[in-house]
């Protein structure tokens, strides 16, 4: 099993302070991020900055990742040229709209550097399979939803349930299952409403993600919240391995379990849950 990645926190690069905070914050994975929350002329220097972050390291367990401009922006060349020899885990790629965005990536990046993807646009959502195909070969390891620009192309309006887009997260997670990546539903803007962001993050983790982003270090504890088993979850799945681990059940397929059919499908669920809690 992969290391959890509940939480991923946007830092904007060109901020010091930001990335000082990341370092001790409750997240799984920080993200510096050079394009939505860089003006046009701090560019350049969160580029710096977040090649600076790098080196000097201290993220601890936590995957460092910077994202990027856009390949057909002023600035993203630039980034992706300068990343290639930072100590980073990935490489987030913002408006990935096709296969061909990651070959781009690829060419500059070396091996060792995964890709994770923007999935922000309408071409995206109409290419899904064949990005998550071919990404898969050229080390794309995650899917991060930008719902917000989903939501602007798209011209829907976002209610506290996320209506009008939940088809297009369900076909992300699907996706992502489909060729093993992991995938994390998109940011919770309202930074005063932590009921909200908690309801949020609870159906994200019903829907199937293996987390969230966030913009703000406050909203990690709700969101780690969400997608950590609770003392309920830990025990039905402690009990499912216990049963299959019964001399009497050795090498059965399904087996009767606190009155219900069990079978190695909710085995191979109980062990996720588990591997999941030990990293609480």
């Amino acid at each position: 099993m992969m290391p959890p990645l509940r939480t991923a926190l946007y830092l904007p690069a060109n901020r010091a302070s930001a990335a000082a905070k990341a370092r001790a914050a409750p997240c799984d994975a920080v993200i510096l991020d050079l394009e939505d929350a860089v003006a046009p002329e701090a560019k350049d220097e969160a580029r710096a900055a977040a090649m600076a972050a790098a080196t000097e390291g201290g993220f601890g367990s936590r995957l460092l990742v910077v994202r990027a401009n856009g390949g057909g922006s002023a600035w993203g060349a630039a980034d992706l040229a300068a990343l290639a020899d930072a100590p980073v885990a990935a490489v987030l790629l913002p408006k990935v709209s096709a296969p061909a965005d990651l070959t781009a990536a690829r060419a500059v990046l070396p091996a060792h550097i995964a890709l994770w993807a923007m999935v922000e646009t309408c071409a995206a959502m109409l290419d899904l399979a064949a990005i998550c195909r071919e990404g898969r070969a050229l080390g794309l390891a995650a899917l991060l939803m930008g719902t917000n620009d989903l939501a602007l192309e798209m011209r829907c309006t976002l209610d506290a349930e996320r209506s009008a887009v939940l088809p297009v997260l369900t076909q992300a997670v699907v996706c992502a299952r489909a060729h093993g990546l992991a995938v994390l539903d998109g940011v919770f803007n309202r930074l005063d409403d932590e009921a909200g962001l908690a309801h949020e993050a609870r159906q994200a983790a019903a829907l199937g993600f293996d987390g969230k982003t966030a913009i703000h270090p406050a909203q990690l504890g709700p969101i780690n919240a969400a997608f950590t088993p609770d003392a309920a979850a830990i025990a039905r799945a402690q009990g499912i391995v216990a049963a299959f681990a019964a001399p009497e059940n050795a090498g059965k397929g399904a087996i009767r379990h606190e009155g219900a059919m069990v079978e190695l499908l909710h085995l191979r669920e109980a062990e996720r849950v588990l591997a999941l809690a030990a990293h609480q």
